[in-house]
């Protein structure tokens, strides 16, 4: 080991707060937090148990000791909408496995794992000690749900304004010959195919808003609650169009659009919370790579924006950005796009990357703030190579699949590694997940 990078481990090893279990661990953490009204949780996979695990624990603290009244994930409205409404005391689904029914879509393992549900249960317990106003709810930020929030806005039409959902369903009829295929309709409205839907989604978006007293006023009990929520979905249409019309441009363009509906969706949701005088507390749970300010890596370089810098834009010190890493392990992911969920070994962090740097403190896993100047944030200041495992995971192509350039300190207010982890548990898991992905020597080492 050289000098340069002795000298940064014990930086970082002297700074570092070790996670042991004990109720005390995230005292520094919030600390950190103070005021803040946003605390934006990331993950460096989707699919690791223990980011699910202490994303929980810190959140149900910061519900508990700072009065966060939501917690916004990167999934779809409707689906998430469902489990909010579970955890708000709905009898309709008789536990959370089946609050998070909604989520069928690839990757479902993303939600539709066992500490999602261990936490929406610990979140119906805690809401039933208090009154609905003070419940704390469950929302999705995300907009792949184009056609299920299509029919979300035409069921609310149809009980508030049956008129209007008359013409509501003609306007999405625009959307029927593709078959409840997205891509499909991206496809070929990019390439000239096909007429977008653009100014039907438009105009619907445009009516419902334009209506919004009439319906609060004509609807029953929670009718703020259900305009809100209809006035999402038909908004989650028109920027869902727009995502899918423009993905097959360029990488840049949609994943700046569906940041854009992300980053609008938390203000929508902050502005509607905080009704009363009383601002809203937004807990954020989303990738790495959408919570950590993209100005710090070399996303931002190529054009993209995401979450986490637009967030810090709109809110500046209001606003924490708390990112996650591990150096090996287990981790659930597909192999290909709309694949079965596989149990995949995750390799050590590549030499000299932020993931081998953290590894070499020893500690199984800590906490580390980045957000005031000291030895180990000015030592970790330099760019290194940082990974983003997402729901696919290619090991045999890791390094051009899975690492970006970024400075970390300028990406995150504080950092939790793990150093060894395990893949996340579907509520679902297929035989294939069981059984784990063979050793890549297969079949040349049988």
């Amino acid at each position: 080991m050289t000098t340069a990078t002795a000298s940064l481990t014990a930086a970082i090893a002297a700074a570092a707060q070790p996670l042991t279990g004990a109720r005390a661990d995230y005292d520094a953490l919030l600390d950190l937090v103070g005021d803040a009204h946003y605390v934006l949780l990331g993950e460096a996979t989707h699919g690791t148990h223990e980011f699910y695990e202490e994303r929980a624990r810190i959140t149900q603290r910061l519900i508990r000791d700072k009065g966060f009244n939501a917690v916004a994930v990167e999934a779809d409205w409707p689906d998430a909408y469902r489990a909010n409404c579970y955890v708000r005391g709905d009898e309709k689904d008789a536990d959370a496995v089946q609050a998070l029914g909604g989520f069928q879509r690839f990757p479902s393992w993303m939600w539709r794992n066992t500490d999602v549900a261990d936490f929406v249960e610990w979140l119906r317990g805690h809401n039933a000690l208090f009154d609905t106003a003070q419940r704390v709810g469950f929302y999705g930020l995300d907009l792949y749900s184009m056609f299920t929030s299509i029919q979300e806005v035409l069921r609310y039409l149809e009980k508030v304004d049956p008129n209007a959902a008359g013409l509501a369903r003609q306007r999405y009829a625009c959307f029927d010959h593709y078959y409840e295929d997205s891509q499909h309709y991206g496809y070929a409205t990019g390439i000239g195919m096909s007429e977008s839907c653009e100014q039907g989604v438009i105009a619907q978006l445009q009516e419902l808003q334009q209506r919004a007293f009439d319906y609060v006023q004509a609807d029953g009990g929670h009718a703020e609650d259900a305009f809100f929520y209809a006035q999402q979905n038909a908004r989650l249409v028109k920027n869902a169009e727009e995502y899918y019309r423009t993905m097959f441009r360029g990488r840049v363009s949609s994943w700046n659009l569906r940041d854009k509906h992300m980053a609008e969706t938390l203000d929508a949701l902050s502005r509607h919370l905080s009704r009363g005088g009383q601002q809203a507390k937004i807990v954020v749970w989303e990738h790495n790579s959408h919570i950590g300010d993209a100005r710090a890596t070399e996303m931002g370089d190529a054009g993209e924006w995401n979450v986490g810098e637009l967030v810090r834009g709109a809110y500046g010190d209001d606003a924490r950005l708390i990112g996650f890493s591990t150096y090996d392990g287990w981790v659930t992911a597909a192999s290909e796009w709309d694949g079965p969920a596989e149990r995949k070994r995750v390799r050590p962090g590549m030499p000299d990357s932020y993931e081998e740097v953290l590894h070499r403190v020893g500690m199984p896993r800590f906490f580390l703030a980045l957000n005031t100047s000291g030895r180990a944030r000015d030592a970790l200041m330099k760019s290194r190579l940082e990974r983003a495992i997402g729901v696919i995971y290619l090991p045999r192509t890791e390094r051009q699949s899975h690492y970006f350039s970024a400075e970390m300190p300028r990406q995150f207010d504080a950092v939790i590694h793990i150093d060894t982890t395990t893949a996340v548990q579907p509520l679902d898991p297929t035989s294939g997940w069981h059984t784990g992905e063979p050793p890549e020597t297969y079949p040349e080492g049988v």
